[in-house]
């Protein structure tokens, strides 16, 4: 099993435990509030959506990884379409971090 599989598995048991959120407003409440401990954009976001992430996780210091496209990133976690996702556990956050 490739890594990209088991990351892809990984965020659908972070979101079934309750240690993901998801969409814009909750990704970058997460981020401000201290609870988010990785954040992942899809490739295929727009590019403001990725540079807003990317220097709001630059400022924050908190880890951020491009990956996957929407609908990869929705569908792990039993949604539609998700430009952003954010981990609030930090033993996801540092199993995904690993395989990346």
């Amino acid at each position: 099993m490739s890594d990209t599989r088991k990351v892809q598995g990984l965020l659908g048991l972070a979101q079934r435990s309750g240690k993901l959120v998801s969409g814009e407003f909750m990704v970058e409440k997460a981020v401000k509030g201290g609870q988010g401990l990785l954040v992942i954009v899809a490739g295929d976001a727009s590019d403001n959506t990725k540079k807003k992430f990317k220097n709001m996780c630059t400022f924050y210091h908190v880890p951020f990884v491009e990956m996957l496209d929407k609908d990869t990133l929705g569908h792990c976690t039993g949604h539609s379409e998700r430009s952003s996702l954010a981990l609030t556990d930090s033993g996801f956050a540092e199993t995904i971090k690993g395989m990346l």
